[in-house]
């Protein structure tokens, strides 16, 4: 069976202008997709080289530049993280681990202070969470 073909090869001119159009839709949309509104806290965890993972129940917590704390994101006091944290605790069969997502301005004193809550609750240990470098750095190479 022969089908009829009527394609052809163009050859006329090629119009610039829906081009033109398509790639300022582009700018555009990326231009407005910038501005939208992102939902949550903004944290800059340092980034460091070479910390291992873990395998142990874990809770976690976040802590601003401001020194506001978040706990199931959600912001919360300080009494009410106490009070939480020992809930965690004595729901947990294993020792749990404060996973602590500080922000790069959290002072020292802060992060002293959450540990020190923490540990009145009733968790083992606590670990600063930070982000794996994305590029080595000159002269070494990264971690597998």
């Amino acid at each position: 069976m022969k089908f009829p073909r009527n394609a052809r090869i163009f050859r006329g001119q090629l119009d610039a202008a829906p081009l033109a159009l398509v790639f300022f839709l582009l700018v555009i949309f990326l231009m407005l997709g910038s501005l939208v509104y992102t939902p949550g806290v903004r944290l800059q965890l340092p980034v460091t080289d070479g910390f291992p993972g873990m395998d142990r129940p874990s809770v976690t917590v976040a802590m601003d530049a401001g020194g506001r704390v978040y706990y199931q994101n959600q912001l919360v006091e300080r009494d009410f993280l106490r009070e939480r944290l020992k809930e965690a605790v004595s729901k947990s069969s294993e020792p749990l681990t404060l996973v602590i997502q500080a922000d790069k301005d959290v002072t020292y004193e802060m992060l002293v202070n959450l540990t020190m809550l923490a540990r009145d609750a009733g968790l083992v240990d606590a670990w600063l969470a930070t982000l794996p470098r994305a590029v080595a750095a000159p002269g070494q190479r990264l971690q597998p």
